[in-house]
């Protein structure tokens, strides 16, 4: 059988390994002058390869449409790619929130050891090969055509192109087009992993400040219901906030219902809980030893000990206590009001950054369009999905990738 492979990236990657394994001619058409150039700058370049929890707790990390991804999570799950890695030389190593890394810390590695895979499975690379459309009869994919006007026929077409997350990678929406020309209902490509933005001038004072062991709350204040809750890292931008916890926040807000008008009407908070470790009152307990030790300084001066120096006047514009004031002279309201701005500081959120500045996509072709056991389209015969294409994202932590290379191992094999 002989398979064609659109998208050069993770899932495209895998998918020709997989199909090659099964003794087919495999063809991988790549677009940009390189395989894997979004791989190369995940994870900050260091790629988050996958999570070492149990695959079985994969689905719970998977808030766009996880169940989906049962049969192909099973059958290519993340000890295959660690032991696929590591066969080709790259060793791996596990960091905090159980999270997978090359030992040497560079994506490219990752990405060269899939390279020299889909070589020694005789794959046959298409670099500055851009694909144009499915070529289709009688309801089946039977080829494409390229660009320049060429066409390639094959049994199997694999459209493994990505989202439309990191444009300057060659995630630029293509497949969506092709699918949606055969018939394919595109859910609505929105970023997921998204900064979040704010009018707030307090992000603006904090630009550039990573406040680590927080824990934050993204709140409907009109209903009165936490949406979302974290605790980990998170960074203060000039258009709003960032870091992985605000980034995971975004894949739940972006279903909440509503979301656009209750950001218009400014009824979504952040909430930061600076000291989460302890309870008001052994805060409280604390903030009046520090006041005992300064009671002579004047309040600006008195929290040094408290807070990173970069987050000492946003805090006392939040408790509304005069800076200028010496210590001794804060009254218990007072020190009240600064307790409970440090456990909960509140941010105002009116949107996220545009798709092309998020690390993943939400949306995309309709999972109920595709057989969940292969990949394949249940519109179109001989046409399979891999990957970022698909309308299904998760958290942070090396999910996503998995399910690039578990969807597009299924879409690879031959039907049994």
């Amino acid at each position: 059988m002989k398979v064609l492979i659109v998208g050069g990236g993770p899932a495209g990657m895998i998918s020709g390994i997989s199909a090659a394994k099964d003794n087919n001619e495999v063809l991988l058409f790549e677009k940009e002058t390189e395989l894997g150039k979004k791989l190369l700058i995940t994870g900050k370049g260091r790629c988050n390869i996958t999570n070492n929890i149990d695959i079985s707790e994969f689905i719970q990390n998977v808030p766009g449409n996880g169940r989906f991804l049962y049969s192909s999570f099973n059958s290519f799950t993340n000890r295959d790619i660690i032991n696929l890695l590591e066969e080709n030389g790259v060793k791996t190593k596990v960091e905090r929130g159980n999270r997978v890394f090359p030992v040497s810390d560079k994506a490219i590695d990752v990405r060269n050891a899939l390279e020299k895979e889909l070589r020694k499975d005789g794959v046959k690379i298409k670099l500055n090969s851009k694909v144009k459309e499915i070529i289709i009869k009688e309801n089946k994919a039977i080829g494409i055509e390229l660009e320049n006007g060429e066409k390639v026929y094959g049994d199997k077409i694999i459209l493994a192109t990505g989202g439309k997350s990191y444009p300057l990678t060659g995630s630029t929406g293509d497949g969506y087009a092709m699918a949606k020309k055969l018939g394919h209902t595109i859910i609505n490509p929105k970023g997921s992993l998204v900064p979040l933005t704010s009018d707030s001038e307090i992000c603006k004072m904090l630009q550039g400040l990573s406040l680590k062991n927080v824990k934050v709350e993204i709140l409907d204040i009109e209903k009165n219901k936490t949406i979302y809750e974290d605790f980990g890292e998170m960074l203060f931008t000039h258009f709003g906030v960032s870091g992985p916890t605000i980034l995971s926040s975004s894949s739940h807000i972006l279903r909440y219902k509503n979301i656009d008008n209750l950001f218009k009407e400014n009824k979504i908070k952040l909430c930061i809980d600076l000291k989460p470790a302890l309870s008001e009152e052994e805060l409280d307990l604390r903030v009046r030893r520090d006041f005992e030790e300064f009671k002579n300084k004047q309040f600006k001066n008195s929290l040094d000990k408290l807070l990173p120096k970069k987050m000492i006047d946003a805090v006392i514009i939040k408790s509304k206590i005069n800076s200028e004031k010496k210590v001794n002279e804060i009254t218990k309201e007072e020190r009240f009001s600064l307790v409970k701005t440090l456990k909960n500081f509140e941010i105002n959120i009116n949107g996220f950054r545009p798709v092309e500045e998020a690390i993943i996509t939400a949306g995309g072709v309709d999972i109920k369009e595709i057989n969940p056991k292969n990949m394949e389209s249940k519109l179109v015969k001989n046409l399979f999905f891999a990957g970022e294409i698909i309308d299904v994202d998760a958290y942070t932590g090396g999910f996503n990738l998995q399910i690039a290379y578990s969807t597009g191992y299924s879409a690879g094999k031959n039907d049994k």
